[in-house]
Protein backbone atom coordinates (compact mmCIF):
# COMPACT_ATOMS: atom_id res chain seq x y z
CA UNK A 1 0.00 0.00 0.00
CA UNK A 2 0.93 3.40 -0.33
CA UNK A 3 -0.12 5.07 2.67
CA UNK A 4 -0.61 9.66 3.53
CA UNK A 5 -0.12 9.67 7.25
CA UNK A 6 -1.34 13.22 8.39
CA UNK A 7 0.24 14.02 11.83
CA UNK A 8 1.31 17.40 12.52
CA UNK A 9 2.87 16.83 15.83
CA UNK A 10 5.22 13.81 14.57
CA UNK A 11 8.89 13.19 16.76
CA UNK A 12 11.21 10.74 15.93
CA UNK A 13 12.95 9.05 18.68
CA UNK A 14 15.82 11.99 19.07
CA UNK A 15 13.45 14.94 20.00
CA UNK A 16 10.77 14.82 22.49
CA UNK A 17 7.64 13.53 22.86
CA UNK A 18 5.35 10.79 21.68
CA UNK A 19 6.20 8.93 18.93
CA UNK A 20 3.62 6.38 18.45
CA UNK A 21 3.38 7.71 14.35
CA UNK A 22 6.77 6.96 14.36
CA UNK A 23 6.50 3.94 15.99
CA UNK A 24 3.47 2.73 13.95
CA UNK A 25 5.00 3.90 10.30
CA UNK A 26 8.06 2.01 10.72
CA UNK A 27 6.42 -0.77 11.26
CA UNK A 28 4.56 -0.09 7.91
CA UNK A 29 7.74 0.25 6.10
CA UNK A 30 8.61 -2.53 7.42
CA UNK A 31 6.06 -4.83 6.29
CA UNK A 32 7.13 -3.13 2.73
CA UNK A 33 4.48 -0.24 2.96
CA UNK A 34 5.47 2.69 1.34
CA UNK A 35 4.42 5.58 3.90
CA UNK A 36 4.53 9.51 3.57
CA UNK A 37 4.82 11.37 6.23
CA UNK A 38 2.95 14.77 6.78
CA UNK A 39 4.01 16.71 9.59
CA UNK A 40 5.24 20.24 10.97
CA UNK A 41 8.78 21.78 11.75
CA UNK A 42 7.48 23.43 15.15
CA UNK A 43 11.17 25.34 15.59
CA UNK A 44 10.18 29.10 16.20
CA UNK A 45 12.90 30.38 13.89
CA UNK A 46 11.29 28.20 11.02
CA UNK A 47 10.45 29.45 7.82
CA UNK A 48 6.55 29.50 7.88
CA UNK A 49 5.23 27.47 5.03
CA UNK A 50 8.64 26.04 4.02
CA UNK A 51 8.72 21.88 2.89
CA UNK A 52 11.34 20.07 4.01
CA UNK A 53 11.84 15.96 3.12
CA UNK A 54 13.78 13.33 5.11
CA UNK A 55 13.67 10.04 4.89
CA UNK A 56 13.28 8.34 8.42
CA UNK A 57 14.52 5.07 8.14
CA UNK A 58 12.28 4.21 5.46
CA UNK A 59 9.25 6.67 6.41
CA UNK A 60 9.53 9.54 3.90
CA UNK A 61 8.51 12.49 6.11
CA UNK A 62 7.34 15.51 4.89
CA UNK A 63 8.30 18.34 7.13
CA UNK A 64 6.19 22.12 7.29
CA UNK A 65 7.66 24.55 8.91
CA UNK A 66 4.59 26.46 11.33
CA UNK A 67 5.86 27.18 14.55
CA UNK A 68 3.64 26.03 17.52
CA UNK A 69 4.78 25.29 21.08
CA UNK A 70 2.09 24.93 24.19
CA UNK A 71 2.66 28.23 26.10
CA UNK A 72 1.10 30.07 22.33
CA UNK A 73 -2.21 31.76 22.87
CA UNK A 74 -5.39 29.66 21.76
CA UNK A 75 -5.98 31.98 18.48
CA UNK A 76 -1.83 31.69 18.20
CA UNK A 77 -2.72 27.43 18.29
CA UNK A 78 -5.87 28.17 15.86
CA UNK A 79 -4.08 30.10 13.31
CA UNK A 80 -1.25 27.20 13.26
CA UNK A 81 -3.72 24.64 12.84
CA UNK A 82 -5.23 26.42 10.02
CA UNK A 83 -2.13 26.93 8.18
CA UNK A 84 -1.12 23.35 8.47
CA UNK A 85 -4.33 21.66 7.24
CA UNK A 86 -4.36 23.63 4.24
CA UNK A 87 -0.87 23.17 3.30
CA UNK A 88 -0.84 19.85 4.24
CA UNK A 89 -4.10 19.21 1.95
CA UNK A 90 -2.17 19.95 -0.77
CA UNK A 91 0.95 18.32 0.21
CA UNK A 92 -1.20 15.17 0.71
CA UNK A 93 -3.36 15.24 -3.26
CA UNK A 94 0.64 15.68 -4.89
CA UNK A 95 2.11 12.40 -3.36
CA UNK A 96 -1.35 10.32 -4.13
CA UNK A 97 -1.80 7.14 -1.84
CA UNK A 98 -3.93 4.52 -1.44
CA UNK A 99 -5.29 5.53 1.62
CA UNK A 100 -5.14 8.05 4.55
CA UNK A 101 -4.47 8.10 7.85
CA UNK A 102 -5.02 11.30 10.12
CA UNK A 103 -4.14 11.41 13.51
CA UNK A 104 -5.85 13.94 16.46
CA UNK A 105 -5.00 15.99 17.86
CA UNK A 106 -5.72 18.88 16.84
CA UNK A 107 -8.99 17.70 15.39
CA UNK A 108 -8.58 20.30 12.55
CA UNK A 109 -6.23 17.31 11.01
CA UNK A 110 -9.33 16.05 9.47
CA UNK A 111 -9.93 18.80 7.23
CA UNK A 112 -6.75 17.90 5.19
CA UNK A 113 -7.69 14.21 5.57
CA UNK A 114 -10.82 14.49 4.32
CA UNK A 115 -9.88 16.94 1.44
CA UNK A 116 -7.42 14.55 0.28
CA UNK A 117 -9.81 11.56 0.25
CA UNK A 118 -12.30 13.13 -2.04
CA UNK A 119 -9.63 14.59 -4.51
CA UNK A 120 -7.97 11.12 -4.50
CA UNK A 121 -11.24 8.95 -3.95
CA UNK A 122 -9.09 6.75 -1.49
CA UNK A 123 -10.38 5.48 1.69
CA UNK A 124 -9.93 7.87 5.07
CA UNK A 125 -8.96 6.33 8.75
CA UNK A 126 -9.23 8.80 11.45
CA UNK A 127 -7.21 8.14 14.79
CA UNK A 128 -8.22 9.93 17.97
CA UNK A 129 -5.82 10.32 20.78
CA UNK A 130 -8.08 12.43 22.46
CA UNK A 131 -11.88 13.27 22.77
CA UNK A 132 -11.63 16.37 21.14
CA UNK A 133 -13.56 18.45 21.49
CA UNK A 134 -15.80 16.99 24.64
CA UNK A 135 -11.69 17.91 26.38
CA UNK A 136 -11.30 21.00 25.87
CA UNK A 137 -14.94 22.32 26.36
CA UNK A 138 -14.16 20.46 29.11
CA UNK A 139 -11.73 22.18 30.97
CA UNK A 140 -12.57 25.93 29.68
CA UNK A 141 -10.06 26.13 26.50
CA UNK A 142 -13.04 26.68 24.43
CA UNK A 143 -15.56 28.74 25.69
CA UNK A 144 -17.06 30.63 22.63
CA UNK A 145 -20.12 29.26 21.25
CA UNK A 146 -19.49 29.61 17.80
CA UNK A 147 -16.26 27.71 17.77
CA UNK A 148 -17.88 25.32 19.77
CA UNK A 149 -20.49 24.62 17.18
CA UNK A 150 -18.34 24.22 14.51
CA UNK A 151 -15.86 22.17 16.46
CA UNK A 152 -18.90 19.69 16.97
CA UNK A 153 -19.68 20.15 13.60
CA UNK A 154 -16.32 19.33 12.81
CA UNK A 155 -16.06 16.04 14.71
CA UNK A 156 -19.08 14.69 13.13
CA UNK A 157 -18.03 15.18 10.06
CA UNK A 158 -14.52 13.78 10.26
CA UNK A 159 -16.77 10.79 11.84
CA UNK A 160 -18.48 10.69 8.78
CA UNK A 161 -16.12 10.61 6.18
CA UNK A 162 -14.13 7.97 8.09
CA UNK A 163 -13.99 4.62 6.37
CA UNK A 164 -13.12 3.20 9.50
CA UNK A 165 -11.82 5.28 13.07
CA UNK A 166 -9.86 4.35 15.78
CA UNK A 167 -9.68 5.30 19.74
CA UNK A 168 -6.95 5.30 22.03
CA UNK A 169 -9.17 3.60 25.07
CA UNK A 170 -12.03 1.88 25.81
CA UNK A 171 -13.51 4.94 26.87
CA UNK A 172 -12.68 6.73 23.79
CA UNK A 173 -14.29 4.04 21.67
CA UNK A 174 -17.09 4.46 23.59
CA UNK A 175 -17.61 8.07 23.10
CA UNK A 176 -16.79 8.07 19.40
CA UNK A 177 -19.33 5.40 18.77
CA UNK A 178 -22.12 7.73 20.73
CA UNK A 179 -21.57 10.43 18.16
CA UNK A 180 -20.52 8.46 15.24
CA UNK A 181 -23.46 6.99 12.74
CA UNK A 182 -21.22 3.54 12.44
CA UNK A 183 -20.70 1.39 15.39
CA UNK A 184 -19.35 -1.63 13.47
CA UNK A 185 -16.15 0.37 12.43
CA UNK A 186 -14.43 1.85 15.67
CA UNK A 187 -10.96 0.04 16.72
CA UNK A 188 -9.87 0.67 20.02
CA UNK A 189 -6.12 0.67 19.68
CA UNK A 190 -3.78 1.83 22.71
CA UNK A 191 -0.57 4.08 23.14
CA UNK A 192 1.99 0.71 23.25
CA UNK A 193 4.80 -0.51 25.50
CA UNK A 194 8.21 -0.23 23.65
CA UNK A 195 9.63 -3.44 25.21
CA UNK A 196 12.34 -3.77 23.31
CA UNK A 197 13.55 -0.03 23.70
CA UNK A 198 13.04 -0.11 27.38
CA UNK A 199 15.51 -3.49 27.85
CA UNK A 200 18.57 -1.36 28.49
CA UNK A 201 22.14 -1.80 29.32
CA UNK A 202 23.56 -1.04 32.91
CA UNK A 203 26.26 1.06 31.60
CA UNK A 204 23.90 3.14 29.47
CA UNK A 205 22.01 3.99 33.12
CA UNK A 206 25.00 4.94 34.50
CA UNK A 207 26.20 7.11 31.41
CA UNK A 208 22.49 8.91 31.89
CA UNK A 209 23.01 9.25 35.73
CA UNK A 210 26.33 11.11 35.21
CA UNK A 211 24.91 13.55 32.73
CA UNK A 212 22.07 14.49 34.48
CA UNK A 213 23.99 14.78 37.96
CA UNK A 214 21.56 11.95 39.66
CA UNK A 215 24.56 10.35 42.01
CA UNK A 216 21.76 9.89 44.91
CA UNK A 217 20.99 6.16 46.19
CA UNK A 218 17.82 7.19 47.32
CA UNK A 219 14.64 5.98 45.96
CA UNK A 220 13.39 8.45 43.15
CA UNK A 221 9.99 8.85 41.82
CA UNK A 222 9.30 10.44 38.57
CA UNK A 223 6.93 12.60 36.25
CA UNK A 224 8.00 12.65 32.62
CA UNK A 225 5.42 14.49 30.35
CA UNK A 226 3.67 17.42 29.70
CA UNK A 227 3.82 19.76 32.44
CA UNK A 228 0.11 21.54 30.88
CA UNK A 229 -2.67 23.00 33.12
CA UNK A 230 -4.78 19.76 32.83
CA UNK A 231 -1.96 17.30 33.93
CA UNK A 232 -1.70 19.44 37.42
CA UNK A 233 2.10 18.58 38.56
CA UNK A 234 1.73 21.24 41.19
CA UNK A 235 0.08 18.18 43.21
CA UNK A 236 3.54 16.33 42.55
CA UNK A 237 5.12 19.38 44.74
CA UNK A 238 2.43 18.91 47.30
CA UNK A 239 3.80 15.71 47.76
CA UNK A 240 7.41 16.13 48.07
CA UNK A 241 6.92 19.29 50.42
CA UNK A 242 5.42 16.08 52.93
CA UNK A 243 7.89 13.41 51.96
CA UNK A 244 10.60 15.91 53.43
CA UNK A 245 9.52 15.01 56.83
CA UNK A 246 7.67 11.90 56.03
CA UNK A 247 10.28 9.98 54.47
CA UNK A 248 13.94 12.18 53.87
CA UNK A 249 15.10 8.41 51.51
CA UNK A 250 13.34 9.54 48.75
CA UNK A 251 13.65 12.56 45.92
CA UNK A 252 10.88 13.62 43.12
CA UNK A 253 11.96 14.15 39.72
CA UNK A 254 9.79 16.07 37.11
CA UNK A 255 10.91 15.98 33.42
CA UNK A 256 9.09 18.21 31.11
CA UNK A 257 7.92 21.57 30.00
CA UNK A 258 5.08 23.47 29.27
CA UNK A 259 2.76 26.51 30.15
CA UNK A 260 2.87 25.37 34.03
CA UNK A 261 6.48 25.17 33.94
CA UNK A 262 6.84 28.57 35.89
CA UNK A 263 4.20 27.51 38.21
CA UNK A 264 5.73 24.07 39.68
CA UNK A 265 8.77 25.97 39.79
CA UNK A 266 7.47 29.01 41.91
CA UNK A 267 5.64 26.62 44.27
CA UNK A 268 9.02 24.40 44.58
CA UNK A 269 10.35 27.05 45.88
CA UNK A 270 8.14 27.64 48.26
CA UNK A 271 7.35 24.79 49.78
CA UNK A 272 11.60 24.51 49.62
CA UNK A 273 11.85 21.80 47.84
CA UNK A 274 13.16 22.50 44.76
CA UNK A 275 16.94 21.05 44.74
CA UNK A 276 15.95 19.79 48.25
CA UNK A 277 14.22 16.85 47.51
CA UNK A 278 12.24 17.74 44.15
CA UNK A 279 14.70 18.37 41.28
CA UNK A 280 13.65 19.35 37.69
CA UNK A 281 14.61 18.31 34.44
CA UNK A 282 13.81 19.83 30.79
CA UNK A 283 11.76 17.46 28.19
CA UNK A 284 14.19 14.68 26.76
CA UNK A 285 13.81 12.99 23.82
CA UNK A 286 12.45 9.66 23.50
CA UNK A 287 15.63 7.56 23.54
CA UNK A 288 16.96 8.67 26.73
CA UNK A 289 13.40 7.53 28.74
CA UNK A 290 14.39 4.07 29.12
CA UNK A 291 17.64 5.14 30.97
CA UNK A 292 15.32 7.39 33.23
CA UNK A 293 12.64 5.03 33.94
CA UNK A 294 15.27 2.61 34.83
CA UNK A 295 16.47 4.99 37.10
CA UNK A 296 13.38 5.39 38.77
CA UNK A 297 11.79 3.59 41.60
CA UNK A 298 8.03 4.44 40.53
CA UNK A 299 6.91 6.54 38.13
CA UNK A 300 3.53 8.83 38.11
CA UNK A 301 0.81 9.83 35.42
CA UNK A 302 -1.15 12.90 36.94
CA UNK A 303 -4.28 14.92 35.90
CA UNK A 304 -6.72 17.26 37.29
CA UNK A 305 -10.19 15.46 38.28
CA UNK A 306 -11.89 16.19 35.42
CA UNK A 307 -14.25 13.19 34.28
CA UNK A 308 -13.31 13.56 30.48
CA UNK A 309 -9.41 12.66 31.05
CA UNK A 310 -10.21 9.39 32.44
CA UNK A 311 -9.78 8.41 28.63
CA UNK A 312 -6.88 9.40 28.10
CA UNK A 313 -4.28 6.97 26.51
CA UNK A 314 -1.12 8.43 28.36
CA UNK A 315 2.84 7.58 26.83
CA UNK A 316 3.96 7.65 30.49
CA UNK A 317 1.76 4.65 31.51
CA UNK A 318 2.81 2.71 29.16
CA UNK A 319 6.06 3.75 29.10
CA UNK A 320 6.19 2.48 32.72
CA UNK A 321 5.12 -1.01 32.19
CA UNK A 322 7.94 -1.43 29.54
CA UNK A 323 10.43 -0.28 32.02
CA UNK A 324 9.02 -3.31 34.61
CA UNK A 325 8.30 -0.40 36.89
CA UNK A 326 5.22 0.69 39.04
CA UNK A 327 2.89 3.38 38.51
CA UNK A 328 0.86 6.24 40.67
CA UNK A 329 -1.83 7.52 39.10
CA UNK A 330 -4.21 10.05 40.25
CA UNK A 331 -7.28 9.48 38.60
CA UNK A 332 -10.11 7.10 37.64
CA UNK A 333 -11.36 5.68 34.34
CA UNK A 334 -9.65 2.51 32.08
CA UNK A 335 -6.00 2.36 33.78
CA UNK A 336 -7.23 2.69 37.53
CA UNK A 337 -8.94 -0.49 36.36
CA UNK A 338 -5.81 -1.87 34.89
CA UNK A 339 -3.28 -1.13 38.07
CA UNK A 340 -6.07 -2.53 40.30
CA UNK A 341 -6.63 -5.81 38.39
CA UNK A 342 -2.83 -6.94 37.71
CA UNK A 343 -1.84 -4.85 40.70
CA UNK A 344 1.14 -2.24 38.94
CA UNK A 345 0.83 0.03 41.19
CA UNK A 346 -1.11 2.81 43.04
CA UNK A 347 -4.13 4.79 42.39
CA UNK A 348 -3.85 7.74 44.77
CA UNK A 349 -6.59 10.48 45.67
CA UNK A 350 -6.60 14.16 44.75
CA UNK A 351 -5.57 14.94 48.43
CA UNK A 352 -1.42 15.32 48.36
CA UNK A 353 -2.02 14.76 52.24
CA UNK A 354 -3.54 11.11 51.94
CA UNK A 355 -1.87 10.36 48.89
CA UNK A 356 2.08 11.14 50.40
CA UNK A 357 0.88 8.79 53.06
CA UNK A 358 -0.02 6.20 50.64
CA UNK A 359 2.87 6.72 48.92
CA UNK A 360 5.23 6.37 51.60
CA UNK A 361 3.78 3.04 52.71
CA UNK A 362 4.30 1.79 49.44
CA UNK A 363 7.90 2.69 48.97
CA UNK A 364 9.37 1.28 51.91
CA UNK A 365 7.72 -1.92 50.81
CA UNK A 366 10.54 -2.78 48.53
CA UNK A 367 9.22 -6.66 47.99
CA UNK A 368 5.62 -5.51 46.88
CA UNK A 369 7.73 -2.79 44.56
CA UNK A 370 9.47 -5.36 42.59
CA UNK A 371 6.63 -7.66 42.40
CA UNK A 372 4.33 -4.63 40.68
CA UNK A 373 7.28 -3.99 38.61
CA UNK A 374 7.01 -7.65 37.15
CA UNK A 375 3.53 -7.41 37.02
CA UNK A 376 3.97 -4.29 34.93
CA UNK A 377 6.35 -5.40 32.40
CA UNK A 378 3.94 -8.60 32.03
CA UNK A 379 1.22 -6.59 31.25
CA UNK A 380 3.34 -5.17 28.96
CA UNK A 381 3.97 -8.04 26.94
CA UNK A 382 0.46 -9.60 26.93
CA UNK A 383 -1.40 -6.91 26.70
CA UNK A 384 0.40 -3.72 25.13
CA UNK A 385 2.72 -4.54 22.88
CA UNK A 386 3.68 -2.44 19.92
CA UNK A 387 4.56 -4.90 17.45
CA UNK A 388 0.92 -6.53 18.35
CA UNK A 389 -0.97 -2.97 18.20
CA UNK A 390 0.74 -1.85 14.65
CA UNK A 391 -0.02 -5.07 13.58
CA UNK A 392 -3.34 -3.81 14.11
CA UNK A 393 -3.35 -0.79 12.78
CA UNK A 394 -2.19 -2.38 9.57
CA UNK A 395 -4.89 -4.79 9.49
CA UNK A 396 -7.40 -1.83 9.66
CA UNK A 397 -5.46 0.01 6.38
CA UNK A 398 -5.24 -3.25 4.96
CA UNK A 399 -8.45 -4.41 5.01
CA UNK A 400 -9.60 -0.41 3.95
CA UNK A 401 -7.79 -0.84 1.02
CA UNK A 402 -9.06 -4.71 -0.22
CA UNK A 403 -12.98 -3.37 0.10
Amino acid sequence: MKIIYLHQYFNKPNMPGGTRSYEMALRMVQKGHQVNMITSNRQNDIQLGKWELENVEGINVHWLGVPYNNRMSFIKRIKAFIIFAYLSGLKAISLGADVIIATSTPLTIAIPAIYAKKKLNIPMVFEIRDLWPELPIAIGVIKNPIIKYFSKKLEFWAYKNSEQIIGLSPKMCEGIKMRSSSKKKVHNIPNSADIKLFQIKVNDVRKFKKKYNLKSSKQLVIYAGTLGKINGVEYLVEIAQRFIKLNNNVNFLIVGDGGSLESITSKAVNYNCLNNNLFLINQLPKNEMPALFKVATLSTSLFLPIKEMEANSANKFFDTLAAGKPIAINYGGWQKDLIQKHNVGLVLNQNPKNAAKYLDKLLRNEKLLKQMGRNSLKLARSNFSRDKLANKLIDVLESCVEK
